[in-house]
């Protein structure tokens, strides 16, 4: 057993960490910086062992329960703020803090320097302690709270260079953008308060997340069969358009790459371990009840499908590494939602599982590059390999975990989630099941393609001067300033404090697929076959259908070879070209003409969005109707009731002559009218 205020301090450990740099570091030590950095990191280590810890009771087949605490009454309701501990918790738990640990000795490195360290530290503090209180929370409303806690943590991340316009800009983005799928998870919540009355008849609180979970399923089940019908789709559509937001699924997905703007640990934070695992998490997290609606199911395995290839696409194009792996992780997710959509839960949040490991990797990775080369744009890059091999091999035992080639740790959650959508065991349709595994499949080939295309630019050919030469270049062009280039080109590898987090995640990507055994082993070191994903199974009440999926051995050597395929025709378009300069870096994908155009707008989403929606719909639209109203009809009536007033004030003035007997001629002739009155009504004084 494990007690309650152990399980409170994994979240409380990281907020604690918050108000000590804000309260008390920054202001008073703001010399020593790095007393912040280490303040955050030792929080997170004790968080991380207590976290290990209940993920180890767990797995012995325990049961945690607490009880949850009262917080306030909405009209007859309770909210409860409590603790939901299960299986799913505990697996997310040690995601968050372990790839927060690494990311924040990472920063040590990244961020040296920085005048804005201590500030840094306290918004990661809040963002993971955000995530941690997400995951955690046994009440919709509560889960709520922390969910948009974690939308303000990244708005301040993603714009802490504010003095930047374009980091500025994608910080706005991603919260007005996430803001929107809030407003669908919100409803959500709102229309089961309206069950709020069904739910106490019950015996069951309508925001008690377990009572959410017994309401939608039907009686027969040995459910409560509150929930059902059309009002329950338009709940879990609702709550999916919070997920779609967060998780940047399409068409909600354009604020993800803009949110490079960031610090690049910030970006794998959220690409990792936060912010888009968050959206997943919550399909997970109410899972019982997206079950009770095929049509909800088969929206999410189809947006998730649509948005693993259309993501992929994008990425094909970018010369900026950091996109490129903003778009893979779009691209990922669409995975993790096809999979839950098809009814393979425990496949997908294996796969966010492996996925938060080798993208985090790849993005410290990139910050690495940065670090040596002072830009992302792979144009100016080259010829890295002989000076930062331990970033090479890092790079590509992410990039092969990425595209999912046997042995590594991407292999075997993508190929479970191909497996299930292959043999259609899942909750929908065979013929649904059959278009997602087309898509995902397509997606293997893209992927596998964009990310050695990246490492061949990167690594390989002849160095092309990094940041010096962008800027020489942006000058030629007229350009004062390019935003993220430096001039501090320094051809080495990164210094070990930067070096360490990267063996460290790359150990775990050659290794953490193991967590889900192949089919013809029974353990591989003590670990039981299948173990993860049977394990996160249990998180799920007893009612829901799940089906595991064996291991399919023609499908994992077609999905490997398809792989390769797209690793041989990246690696014949790039490897052998000796680009000398960046003006020399022509990509062979524009010979496709409109289609190499379409991919390089983003489909134009962008435009539709910005141009269309905001600036002409909504400024020229909604905001000219607005002022119209406010200049002619709200103006109009106060102006015309203070031009009355104004009349009447010049009537009345009239009479204020400055002499007293008129003054007390008309004291005489009011008294008269009361007098009057009073006998002619007999108005009471």
């Amino acid at each position: 057993m494990i007690s309650e205020g152990v399980v409170w301090s994994i979240l409380l450990l990281p907020l604690v960490s918050f108000v000590l740099i804000s309260l008390v570091i920054r202001p008073f030590f703001n010399k020593y910086p790095i007393i912040s950095g280490f303040c955050l990191i030792v929080c997170l280590l004790i968080s991380l062992v207590l976290s290990v810890n209940l993920l180890l009771i767990l797995s012995t087949g325990s049961h945690l329960t607490y009880q949850p605490h009262h917080w306030l009454d909405v009209g007859s309701t309770s909210i409860e703020i409590g603790l939901l501990v299960d299986p799913l918790t505990a697996v997310m738990l040690v995601v968050v803090t372990a790839v927060s640990l690494l990311v924040q000795i990472y920063s040590l490195g990244y961020m040296k320097g920085d005048p804005g360290f201590c500030r840094y530290y306290a918004y990661m503090s809040l963002f993971t302690g955000s995530m941690i209180g997400l995951v955690l929370a046994s009440n919709i409303v509560q889960l709520y709270a922390f969910w948009e806690l974690v939308g303000v943590s990244s708005y301040l991340l993603i714009g802490f260079w504010h003095h930047r316009p374009a980091a500025a800009a994608a910080a706005k983005k991603a919260f007005i953008i996430t803001r929107i799928g809030d407003v669908g998870f919100l409803l959500g919540i709102i229309y089961l308060y309206l069950y709020a009355d069904a739910f106490a008849a019950a015996g069951l609180n309508v925001f008690y997340i377990p009572d959410i979970w017994q309401a939608a399923s039907p009686i027969a089940l040995g459910g409560a069969g509150i929930l059902g019908g059309i009002g329950l789709t338009w709940l879990t559509l609702g709550i999916f358009a919070g997920a779609a937001g967060k998780s940047g699924q399409f068409p909600l997905h354009t604020w993800l790459p803009d949110a490079m703007e960031g610090p690049t640990p910030v970006s794998a934070l959220i690409h990792a371990a936060t912010m888009v695992a968050a959206g997943v998490f919550l399909v997970a997290r109410f899972y019982p009840v997206f079950e009770q609606s095929q049509t909800t199911l088969m929206v999410i395995a189809i947006v998730g499908a649509v948005t693993a290839v259309v993501a992929a696409t994008m990425g094909l194009v970018m010369n900026d590494i950091k996109r490129v792996m903003a778009y893979s992780t779009i691209s990922q997710l669409g995975y993790m939602m096809a999979a839950l959509g098809l009814g393979a839960f425990g496949a997908a949040i294996f796969h966010l599982f492996t996925h938060a490991i080798f993208k985090a990797l790849l993005f410290l990775c990139s910050g690495s590059v940065n670090h040596a080369v002072g830009t992302f744009n792979m144009q100016y890059m080259g010829g890295l390999r002989k000076y930062m091999p331990w970033t090479y091999f890092a790079t590509l035992i992410g990039a092969l975990s990425l595209v999912g080639i046997i042995p590594l740790a991407g292999f075997w959650s993508k190929d479970e989630i191909l497996t299930s959508a292959f043999s259609g065991s899942g909750i929908l349709g065979s013929n649904i099941s059959w278009i997602v595994f087309a898509l995902l499949l397509s997606g293997v080939l893209i992927t596998a393609f964009y990310s050695f295309r990246l490492i061949h630019l990167t690594f390989h050919g002849t160095f092309r001067g990094g940041g010096i030469q962008e800027i020489a270049d942006a000058a030629e062009l007229g350009v004062v300033e390019v935003s993220g280039v430096s001039e501090q080109v320094h051809l080495k590898e990164s210094p070990a404090i930067m070096v360490i987090p990267l063996v460290l995640l790359g150990v775990a990507s050659l290794l953490f697929g193991y967590l889900a055994n192949p089919q013809w082993v029974n353990s591989v070191l003590f670990i039981p076959k299948h173990w993860i994903t049977e394990f996160v199974i249990e998180s799920l009440p007893g009612a829901v259908h799940i089906e595991l999926s064996g291991f399919n051995l023609l499908l994992a050597v077609i999905s490997n070879i398809i792989g390769v395929v797209g690793i041989a025709l990246a690696t014949w378009m790039y490897f052998g070209r000796r680009y000398v300069t960046s003006q020399q870096v022509k990509d062979p994908i524009s010979a496709m003409g409109p289609i190499y155009r379409l991919l390089s707008k983003k489909y134009y989403l962008d435009y539709l969005y910005e141009e269309i929606f905001v600036r002409n719909l909504f400024y020229r639209g909604i905001v000219t109707l607005a002022d119209y109203v406010d200049r002619y009809v709200i103006d109009g009536i106060f102006d015309s009731v203070a031009a009355t007033s104004k009349k009447l004030a010049g009537y009345l003035s009239r009479g204020q002559t400055g002499q007293v007997q008129v003054y007390g001629l008309v004291a005489v002739l009011g008294s008269v009218l009361i007098l009057v009155g009073y006998v002619i009504y007999g108005l009471e004084f």
